[in-house]
């Protein structure tokens, strides 16, 4: 049984992060929203609502917005983690004098350059180990201004401990954001940053022209490629049937309200990235995450052609033409090469 009042904090002021803190106080929680920078902080409180991000919104009278973070995370049952993921390492070490006994929630979609390392592990080696035995990750096809709209929608909350993933799930769901719990940390991750690799090769695709057919192959060899990466990363399969898998890759490959696919689509213009990254104001994780996923599939030597082919494009200054002629040009193979006889959980191929 959780409290009706049981406090939650979020980090990061973000679209995301201030979806999630209208999510808590909907469902009854008081809440604490840091923001770093004092004047968005000023701004936000007198306003009542994150101009920037979501200008709609208004935020309900139950959000605490603080930049003070020891304040934020005091008493709070509950800490959500909704950065910048090359930021949470910083932000990690930061919690961890106020951390407390909260459940530590990731809510990043990415994987650390240079480490590679999924956003739960980051946090567990910075927290002190009480607090790294209480971390878990919250993944799915959640569309921030659709969330903060009221829309229906549902969420996947992944721990190691199920008591953990429950208190989490009970402590955030509610009303229109459903949430479910799921045991496979590492499916959770690798679904949810990885899709963000795929989003982008669809905005490409819909930023040439090539279809609907074209679209809907894509998505579900990308799904393919997706669990292949994750099974050696030690997944369970069955994970990316569900929402942070496939729900996470439709929601994100189909709607103009995805930054990744909005990433593609301007790519497919002639445009250099440096130009589009420059005019969004907020990060597309699947640009980071590509480096990562591409360097992840080389040290576990799995094929990763579509990852192979955004990575081109991205950093290699490959047209976008040419990635999906040499996708089209592969040679033909049974559809489920490299998942036939996969009965459950394979162990870790040595990524990390």
């Amino acid at each position: 049984m959780v409290e009706r009042h049981s406090k939650v904090a979020v980090v990061g002021a973000g679209s995301w992060g201030t979806t999630l803190a209208v999510v808590a106080a909907r469902a009854g929680r008081a809440v604490a929203l840091h923001v770093r920078s004092p004047n968005i902080a000023a701004a936000i409180s007198a306003e009542r609502r994150n101009a920037r991000y979501l200008p709609d919104l208004v935020l309900p009278d139950g959000i605490e917005v603080t930049t003070n973070l020891a304040t934020a995370c005091h008493g709070a049952a509950l800490i959500l983690v909704v950065v910048p993921s090359q930021t949470v390492r910083e932000n990690a070490r930061a919690l961890v004098p106020v951390v407390g006994d909260a459940i530590v929630l990731s809510a990043v979609k990415g994987l650390e350059r240079g480490s590679l390392k999924r956003m739960t592990e980051v946090l567990r080696e910075e927290l002190p180990p009480a607090a790294a035995s209480h971390v878990a990750a919250l993944s799915g096809p959640n569309l921030a201004a659709e969330v903060a709209a009221g829309k229906p929608a549902t969420a996947v909350v992944a721990g190691e401990d199920s008591a953990v993933a429950e208190r989490a799930r009970d402590l955030l769901g509610g009303g229109a954001f459903r949430c479910y719990t799921n045991g496979d940390v590492v499916g959770v991750e690798m679904g949810g940053a990885l899709k963000n690799v795929i989003a982008i090769g669809a905005g490409i695709g819909d930023g040439l022209g090539a279809g609907e057919n074209a679209k809907a192959a894509f998505m579900t060899r990308g799904i393919a490629e997706i669990a292949r990466l994750g099974i050696a990363a030690g997944a369970e399969p069955l994970t990316f049937a569900g929402l942070t898998g496939l729900g996470d890759l439709v929601a994100t490959c189909a709607s103009p309200l995805s930054r990744n696919r909005r990433v593609g689509q301007e790519l497919a213009t002639g445009r250099p990235l440096a130009d589009v990254l420059a005019g969004m104001s907020q990060v597309a994780e699947g640009v980071f995450t590509t480096e990562a996923a591409y360097e992840l599939g080389r040290r576990a030597n799995v094929e990763l052609p579509i990852t192979e082919q955004m990575y081109a494009v991205l950093f290699e200054g490959k047209s976008p033409l040419a990635a999906i002629a040499d996708l089209m040009r592969r040679e033909p193979k049974d559809e489920l090469a490299g998942f036939r006889g996969i009965p459950g959980r394979t162990g870790p191929r040595h990524i990390g």
